[in-house]
């Protein structure tokens, strides 16, 4: 690919093992998932040419990857549920508790948006890409970038500073 040095690849591949980190709450997954991106990428080379837009179209390849690897889960989904939810519980301790336990508070908060949220509030929010990147990345239009971030800062501050608005309920007959 790119005439990239030892330390801009390691901090790209730290870049997005951070994004799938997020997106598949699970380190394993997150490490295949930077795996796939990168073979992918290496294997579809010729299709890349500008080097500016390489952050972007790495974020696009783990993003579709992610994607495809929710529609095939969503098959098996039931046999997974029985070897998933195993976390550590583990406390962390420094010295002013509350920041600490506000910061976790805020993580969980991050962590019960939907994927999609996640992913849009990662791209732009944290890895710094522009609307248009983002855009291009998720593969939709950047109006509607633009109004999914908004619903999802939205819905993160309404989980960290407000109660959250309870589920809508379906009227069953």
């Amino acid at each position: 690919m790119h005439d990239l040095d030892e330390q801009q690849w390691r901090e790209l591949l730290q870049r997005l093992r951070r994004f799938a980190l997020w997106l598949t709450r699970e380190p394993g997954s997150a490490d295949d998932l930077v795996q796939g991106t990168v073979e992918r990428a290496l294997s579809r080379r010729d299709q890349q040419r500008e080097a500016d837009a390489l952050r972007a179209w790495l974020f696009t390849i783990l993003y579709r990857l992610f994607l495809d690897g929710k529609r095939r889960d969503r098959l098996h989904s039931r046999w997974l549920a029985w070897f998933s939810g195993a976390h550590d519980s583990g406390e962390a301790v420094g010295d002013n508790t509350e920041s600490i336990i506000l910061a976790q508070a805020d993580l969980q908060a991050f962590a019960r948006l939907s994927a999609e949220q996640r992913a849009l509030l990662l791209l732009v929010s944290v890895e710094g890409l522009s609307y248009k990147e983002a855009a291009q990345t998720l593969g939709i239009p950047i109006g509607t970038v633009m109004s999914r971030l908004s619903r999802a800062r939205a819905a993160l501050r309404e989980l960290t500073e407000g109660s959250p608005p309870p589920p809508a309920l379906r009227r069953l007959k």
